[in-house]
C-alpha cells in the first residue's frame, strides 16, 4: 500500500488496521455492506472513500494509479456516494442508488455504493435500502455512514459489518492540520482542541481567521450576560452569527450549481428562463433551502457545543481538576466566570444547553430556544 494513503484517518489506527486486512484479503471475498460509526469530525466520510478506492487500487491503495485519481477526485465510475446537506435523506434518491447497484462494474471491480448521515435516511428508505442489503448483486459493496449503531433499524445493523471510530487526540487532529494543511503548530493545537477533535471544524478555524472571531464573539457574549438586555442581545448575536456561517457555506456553492445548471440547459447568464425550464430550477433552489435549513441548524447546534465546551471549561476551574482547558486562549474570562458563581449552577447550565440541543433537533423554533437559553445564563449569573 502507498505509504500515506490513510494518513488523513487521524488517531484510528485499529480502524485503519481493519480495513487494511479486508483489501488485503479481497482475493478471498469482501463483505457486502459495512457500517462505519463514529462521532461527527471523525473521519467516517473519508474512511469510507478510502476503503472504496483501495478496494479498486490493484495496488490495494497507492494514491496514484488511475484508479486512485480518479476515487480521490469523485469521479470513479464504480464508485458512488449519496450526501446530503438536508434535513433527511428522501426515499427516491435511495431508490436511485439501489439502482446503481444492479449495474456491472465499468472498471472490471467492485460496484461500490456509500450513504453519509445514513441515520438521516426517512424509514421507508431505510426500508428499500435493507431490502437492497438482503440480495445484494455480485462484487457490490455499501459502505453506509452513521454517528452510531442505534441511529440505524435493527434490521439494517443485523446485515453489515461493523467499524466504530473514536475521537482523535487532539494531538493527532494538530499533527494531520500541520501535515496536510501546513498549519502553524501552534495554531493547529490551539485550533484543535476548540474543535475538540472535530478535524473539518479544526481546519475550518485553522484556515478561516473569521469564523475564530465568531466563535470568540459568541463564546463572550455568553459569559458576559448580567441581566435580561444582555440575555436579548446575547442571543440575537448568537443568531446572527449562526446565519452568517451557515451563509458562508452555502452562498458561493448556491451560485456555482445555479450557474451549472444554466450551463447545462444551454442559458448564457443574462438569458431569461424559458418555462419548459422553471420546474428545473424550482426544484434546485428547494434543494438549496432545505440545504440551507440544515447549514443553520448545523450551525446553531455548533454554538451549543461551544458553548457546553465553555462552561465545562469553567466547571473545570472550580472543581480544581487539573484538566486541560479547550478554550485556552479565554482562561482569564473562564476563571472570572467561575469564581462569580457556583459548581452547581455551572453544571445546570450545562444540563440546559444540553436540553437547548435537544430542542433544536425537535425543530423547536430557533430564536425561542436560545432565548430561553440566555435566559438561564442571565439567572445564573445573578
Amino acid at each position: 500500500m502507498g505509504k500515506d494513503f490513510w494518513y488523513e484517518l487521524a488517531g484510528q489506527p485499529e480502524a485503519v488496521e481493519q480495513i487494511r486486512r479486508a483489501v488485503e484479503h479481497r482475493a478471498d471475498g469482501v463483505f457486502h455492506s459495512w457500517l462505519i460509526t463514529g462521532p461527527p469530525g471523525s473521519g467516517r466520510s473519508v474512511l469510507a472513500q478510502k476503503f472504496a478506492a483501495a478496494l479498486q487500487c490493484p495496488e490495494q491503495g497507492c494514491g496514484k494509479c488511475h484508479s486512485c485519481v480518479l476515487a480521490a477526485a469523485n469521479t470513479h465510475p464504480d464508485i458512488n456516494v449519496l450526501s446530503t446537506e438536508k434535513v433527511q435523506i428522501a426515499i427516491a434518491e435511495v431508490r436511485d442508488l439501489v439502482n446503481q447497484s444492479s449495474f456491472g462494474s465499468s472498471m472490471g471491480g467492485y460496484r461500490i455504493l456509500i450513504i453519509e448521515d445514513a441515520d438521516r435516511m426517512a424509514p421507508v428508505a431505510a426500508n428499500v435500502l435493507l431490502k437492497a442489503l438482503e440480495e445484494p448483486p455480485a462484487n457490490t459493496i455499501w459502505i453506509l455512514c452513521a454517528p452510531s449503531e442505534v441511529d440505524m433499524l435493527p434490521t439494517i445493523r443485523s446485515r453489515v459489518r461493523k467499524l466504530n471510530l473514536k475521537v482523535p487526540s487532539v494531538e493527532d487532529v494538530a499533527k494531520l492540520l500541520v501535515e496536510r494543511d501546513n498549519i502553524d503548530p501552534k495554531l493547529a493545537t490551539l485550533v484543535a482542541a476548540e474543535a475538540q477533535s472535530h478535524i473539518g471544524m479544526a481546519r475550518r478555524l485553522a484556515l478561516s481567521p473569521e469564523v475564530r472571531k465568531r466563535r470568540h464573539e459568541y463564546l463572550v457574549a455568553a459569559m458576559s450576560i448580567n441581566n435580561v438586555t444582555h440575555a436579548v442581545k446575547a442571543s440575537a448575536k448568537w443568531l446572527e452569527l449562526a446565519k452568517k456561517d451557515a451563509l458562508d457555506l452555502t452562498k458561493e456553492r448556491d451560485e456555482e450549481e445555479l450557474q451549472e445548471l444554466r450551463h447545462s440547459l444551454g442559458l448564457a447568464p443574462s438569458d431569461t428562463v424559458p418555462p419548459a425550464y422553471r420546474p428545473d430550477i424550482k426544484r434546485l433552489e428547494e434543494n438549496q433551502k432545505r440545504r440551507a435549513t440544515r447549514s443553520m441548524r448545523d450551525g446553531i447546534d455548533r454554538i451549543l457545543v461551544d458553548l457546553l465546551a465553555l462552561y465545562r471549561d469553567v466547571l473545570t476551574v472550580q472543581l480544581y481538576t487539573g484538566a486541560d482547558l479547550v478554550n485556552r486562549d479565554l482562561e482569564i474570562q473562564i476563571r472570572e466566570v467561575a469564581t462569580s458563581t457556583t459548581a452547581k449552577n455551572t453544571i445546570h447550565i450545562i444540563d440546559e444547553i444540553e436540553k437547548a440541543r435537544e430542542r433544536i433537533d425537535r425543530n423547536v423554533r430557533d430564536m425561542f430556544v436560545l432565548d430561553s437559553l440566555a435566559s438561564t445564563l442571565k439567572r445564573s449569573a445573578n
